[in-house]
């Protein structure tokens, strides 16, 4: 396994596998790798005969004063976890392998960017969008993955896909959890020791949602008002959002009568972390 910067010889390699008839599948990330992006890869490698990581960390989809000058790298570890999990490459371009100096074209994610992260952080999934759509038309998956704990980017991905006409299999996978139920995040890293420990609350507020739900509960107020009810009994904790949405559509309802999201977002300290759980 190897570490590729350009997008003329990944295309040089995809196009020799294409050749030789083998599926080709894509986990893009922003690297510094855990346990959940192993998930993600281990899966592709089950799915595909070739498989590629991007690691790349995204600059336009970060707003003023969000984290992408300190976001946490290790290439080292990346790469022993992507070869541990059967990768074939990673592709680590440069911004400006990526983006021309003069750059200025997007890809608008619509209504179903507006709720959610999208109220908080308003050019995040244009950005996403946009570089997704370059790494697709880069590598031109068979299979693109990425993981539900971002359940709106997978909702989002989905569509954009769709309407575009793009042909890949957009899959998603569930999300893995730390011993005591914390999501695996990148950004876990950013905690104190105290925060870290308080980070857990979304998780058990999340629980409890969950519990409703399976008890019949349909009212969005209830679930909203018992999940914010027990993140507040956290002093660390600060809520961006708690709401519940219909999926893959993500649009608020008042009434569970269809397959709903229930996400939040909630800073500890700083540092903002997001968990969900999707309805049966």
């Amino acid at each position: 396994m190897k570490v590729i910067n350009t997008i003329e010889e990944t295309r040089s390699i995809i196009s020799r596998w294409r050749s030789e008839g083998l599926s080709v599948g894509l986990v893009p990330t922003m690297g510094f790798l855990h346990d959940g992006h192993k998930s993600l890869i281990s899966r592709a490698v089950k799915e595909n005969d070739r498989v590629v990581v991007s690691i790349f960390v995204n600059p336009i989809q970060f707003g003023k004063n969000e984290d992408l000058s300190v976001y946490p790298k290790d290439m080292e570890k990346d790469f022993e976890l992507c070869k541990s999990a059967g990768a074939d490459f990673i592709f680590n371009p440069e911004s400006e392998e990526m983006y021309y100096s003069d750059f200025s074209t997007f890809v608008d994610a619509g209504d179903v960017a507006k709720e959610l992260c999208g109220k908080s952080r308003p050019v995040h999934f244009r950005g996403v969008c946009t570089v997704v759509t370059k790494l697709l038309n880069i590598v031109k998956p068979d299979r693109v993955y990425f993981g539900q704990k971002d359940a709106q980017q997978l909702a989002i991905v989905k569509r954009m896909v769709r309407d575009l006409s793009v042909d890949v299999e957009v899959i998603g996978c569930p999300i893995i959890r730390e011993e005591d139920g914390l999501a695996k995040s990148s950004r876990n890293v950013y905690l104190s020791p105290d925060e870290r420990k308080a980070a857990v609350i979304l998780n058990k507020a999340l629980s409890r949602g969950k519990e409703l739900v399976d008890g019949g509960e349909k009212r969005s107020s209830k679930i909203i008002r018992a999940v914010s009810d027990i993140i507040s009994t956290e002093k660390l904790a600060r809520i961006d959002y708690v709401d519940v949405v219909s999926f893959p559509q993500i649009q608020h309802i008042e009434t569970i009568n269809c397959q709903a999201l229930v996400a939040v977002a909630v800073y500890i300290g700083k540092t903002r972390l997001i968990d969900n759980f999707i309805t049966e």
